[in-house]
């Protein structure tokens, strides 16, 4: 699966929705250049991955739209390793089959509808991964701002 090590940046809090009848999209920038748009339909998972900078194990953030919200919906942990674990009433901690634990329903709204990281070095890994989706985002901008922004046109 795939996820993000973005300090926890998320506050939660009430988001604008989209305009009704509009198409939403994900746009990804880094440095200020937009690099691609993303068809972001409603309810479709979009995860961002990386290697785990103490550990070197898997994590992974999970996002979907809900009626214009872009929500972190869930987690994967590959072991409770520095800084990882569950907060109580912030989502289900389940077991992977694969492995490490999946914390499910977290359903977090993101501010202003945007996720903001640093992109890590090609061993951090960050990778954006969905249907058909796969940007190895440390291979192509290590280092840089990005900006995950969900919005309609």
């Amino acid at each position: 699966m795939n996820g993000a090590l973005w300090a926890r940046w998320l506050a939660a809090a009430l988001l604008t929705a989209l305009p009704a009848g509009a198409e939403p999209f994900l746009e990804i920038w880094i440095e200020g250049s937009k690099l691609r748009t993303l068809s972001l339909p409603e309810q479709q998972e979009i995860c961002l991955s990386w290697a785990h900078s103490v550990t070197g194990g898997k994590v992974a953030d999970c996002f979907e739209n809900r009626a214009g919200q872009l929500l972190l919906t869930r987690s994967y942990l590959h072991d409770f390793a520095a800084g990882l674990g569950e907060v109580e009433g912030r989502g289900r901690l389940t077991s992977a089959p694969e492995g490490g634990y999946w914390i499910e329903s977290m359903d977090e709204p993101l501010q202003d509808n945007r996720l903001r990281l640093r992109i890590g070095t090609p061993q951090v890994g960050h990778r954006l991964q969905g249907r058909d989706i796969d940007i190895p985002l440390s291979e192509l901008a290590p280092g840089a701002r990005a900006i995950l922004t969900l919005s309609a046109e």
